[in-house]
């Protein structure tokens, strides 16, 4: 095997979904809380998320000058609704049932201000944007 082949996609490590147990309130028959399945996703994915979180808004004093803002909040919510497998937020009687329309604000009204941003933080850690420095040095040396 040559060394480029170790890049080749079918040699590449396919990742695991993460059961993820975002809420204590969601039961089991069991009593036990339901787990939620989360995936990451391609850069590609990730890019196509973020330009549609991206609008053109103009330069004060600037006429005809434009700049891209990037709403935070919605790109974290929808790449979190991306992200969960399990439940299906794009399920119509799940939304129904809570009033809203679209996954993203489906997650919102579902979850705990504190149940929605560990999620967040969740999505955010199997997608690879919480490397910790530390980590990253400690790797580096070994």
């Amino acid at each position: 095997m040559s060394e480029l082949s170790m890049f080749f996609a079918e040699n590449a490590l396919k990742e695991e979904n993460v059961k993820f147990i975002a809420s204590k309130r969601f039961l089991k028959k069991s009593g036990k809380p339901v787990e939620w399945e989360l995936c990451c996703i391609s850069s590609k994915e990730d890019e196509d998320i973020r330009k549609a979180c991206t609008r053109k808004v103009p330069v004060p004093g600037r006429k005809g000058q434009f700049t891209t803002e990037t709403d935070g909040n919605m790109y974290l919510g929808k790449l979190a609704a991306r992200c969960v497998v399990y439940p299906e937020l794009n399920d119509a009687g799940l939304q129904n049932s809570y009033g809203v329309l679209g996954a993203d604000n489906l997650l919102k009204v579902m979850l705990k201000s504190g149940e929605y941003s560990d999620l967040i933080l969740k999505v955010q850690e199997i997608n690879g944007f919480n490397t910790d420095t530390e980590e990253l040095v400690e790797e580096a040396k070994n």
